[in-house]
């Protein structure tokens, strides 16, 4: 099977973007994984697609997959390329558009100077909806992993994320840890880790270890989680500037039920095929 593909990245976090509008396929998670890796594929911490929508209120449907092969709820950082994608290829002339995905429906928009701008919904504290077992919902909370007790900050972006305050970014020990918490039996669906380091009231430094895709350049939703659990532990204020190891994303949020907004670029790096 001949498959074309657009190679795009937001802020570092890389991604295999898939047009499922004007080519059909049926893609299994061995598939997934080969265009993922970065030795015998294209390379990339997630693999969207493109696909007609299924909400009437929505433009498209955007699936996210991640480089192990499981698909996932939410990826802000693969959004903005999302909508940079539908827009450079012709498939819609608008500038902000509706998108439907596995956690709802999201509304980036293309702003003057090029960057996106994502409206990535209400953040969620309620544990059984992140989820996250016996948690309380409060702005923190104790998490035992190998016999350390962690403080983190539990809550959903349409996806999973423990972040907790780091004194060192460069120290922080994301690659042992990581794993064990995204896998932790605490976090039914396993979880996002981030590593957040306090520079000033509006800027913040992060790290994030993925599910099914280990640390990344970046990661969206994340920076989201991190900006969402500083300003709620009255560490930060809105807006923040986080600064992830792949650019520099802004993150805008004006308290409990409103939603998070998160602009950043969106950058195409190349296209082609591959056989599969």
């Amino acid at each position: 099977m001949l498959l074309k593909f657009t190679k795009m990245h937001g802020a570092g976090n890389d991604f295999v973007v898939l047009d499922g509008m004007r080519q059909q396929f049926a893609l299994t998670p061995e598939q997934l994984r080969l265009l993922a890796d970065r030795h015998f594929g294209v390379g990339c911490d997630q693999i969207l697609l493109v696909e007609k929508a299924e909400n009437k209120e929505a433009d498209f449907r955007y699936r996210i997959f991640n480089a192990d092969g499981g698909e996932v709820e939410q990826c802000g950082n693969g959004a903005r390329c999302f909508l940079r994608f539908v827009y450079d290829q012709k498939l819609t002339s608008k500038r902000e558009i509706t998108v439907e995905t596995k956690s709802g429906l999201i509304s980036p928009r293309l702003e003057q100077d090029g960057r996106i701008t994502v409206n990535m919904g209400a953040p969620v504290f309620e544990p059984a909806l992140i989820p996250f077992a016996g948690g309380s919902g409060a702005v923190s909370e104790l998490l035992e992993v190998s016999g350390e007790i962690l403080n983190i900050s539990a809550v959903s972006m349409g996806n999973p994320h423990a972040v907790q305050v780091v004194e060192d970014i460069e120290r922080a020990p994301v690659k042992e840890s990581g794993p064990l918490i995204e896998h932790h039996p605490r976090f039914p669906k396993r979880v996002n880790a981030g590593f957040m380091q306090i520079m000033d009231r509006h800027s913040i430094r992060l790290r994030v270890y993925e599910r099914g895709a280990g640390e990344t350049l970046s990661c969206g939703t994340g920076a989201c989680a991190a900006a969402v659990a500083g300003i709620r532990r009255g560490l930060l204020d809105s807006p923040v500037n986080v600064a992830t190891r792949g650019g520099l994303l802004t993150i805008s949020w004006e308290g409990d039920g409103l939603p998070v907004q998160m602009t950043g670029p969106a950058i195409t790096v190349f296209a082609g095929e591959i056989n599969l």
